[in-house]
């Protein structure tokens, strides 16, 4: 199935999330099999540098828990983490979940290039801490994959540490960015800060908590030309209400769900 990309988009979030193991190869792949416009990941810095696909700042057991900043990239590329999918979700079991392990940044770009859809879209957000250092490290060495892969015209870049977002453009202007907001942030006591703090990091695109995805904040986005990503949802009323407000794309653990509505 192709994406035939009509508005709003519809992003597959950690991939295919709701029918694979997140931030997996599997359930990126699955998301732009069943025809999401693209996909949105998150980032961190291993041991050694290497961008890496996950969410989490470490890996839980029953026994301990391991950083995913202590441990190298090959290290986590022999990690499962697809088993828990199997056992947590019966019916949607599959024998390739149990072989699914950490990506790096890499691996998911030769995937997309790999695709038959030449247009699909990569959302990628830098996990960021307190560490201004750290910060730029996984801004640059994010960079540096996009440039290798030739994808500097497919991904966009975002983060809800700002001023990264801010030393992304930085570094390459050309970069596609945008600010992340949640509705814990202080910044989202009125739609006016929201741009504001957006406009000063020269963010190219808003990300929005769906709960504070308001016609307000939307109309003062448009008003900069700033198109609004909504995230996360899993609802399909969604649809017509982010084509009510102008949404150019959604977020959804569930592409195939919302592409089907």
């Amino acid at each position: 199935m192709i994406a035939t990309h009509k508005s709003p988009l519809i992003i597959g979030h950690r991939g295919a999330s709701a029918l694979a193991p997140e931030n997996t190869l599997a359930a990126f792949a699955r998301a732009l099999r069943d025809g999401a416009a693209g996909i949105e990941l998150d980032v961190r810095l291993s041991r050694d540098g290497v961008p890496v696909v996950i969410h989490d700042p470490a890996l839980r057991s029953r026994l301990r828990k391991r950083f995913v900043s202590r441990m190298t990239a090959e290290k986590l590329r022999q990690i499962d983490v697809g088993s828990w999918f199997n056992r947590r979700h019966r019916h949607l079991a599959r024998l390739e979940y149990t072989r699914q392990t950490i990506p790096t940044l890499d691996d998911v770009f030769a995937l997309i290039d790999n695709q038959p859809n030449k247009r699909s879209i990569v959302y990628v957000e830098l996990k960021c801490g307190r560490s201004r250092k750290l910060n730029n490290a996984i801004a640059r060495e994010t960079l540096r994959v996009i440039h290798q892969h030739q994808l500097e015209q497919r991904v966009v870049v975002i983060s809800f540490n700002l001023p990264t977002i801010a030393r992304v453009k930085e570094i390459d202007p050309a970069i596609r960015t945008g600010a992340l907001f949640g509705p814990r942030q202080a910044a989202l006591r009125s739609a006016e800060k929201i741009i504001a703090a957006a406009l000063r990091c020269a963010a190219n695109e808003i990300l929005l908590h769906h709960q504070i995805a308001t016609k307000k904040v939307a109309t003062a986005a448009h008003l900069h030309n700033l198109p609004v990503v909504v995230w996360t949802v899993d609802n399909s009323k969604w649809l017509s209400r982010a084509r009510e407000l102008g949404v150019h794309a959604l977020m959804t653990n569930d592409p195939t769900t919302m592409l089907g509505a």
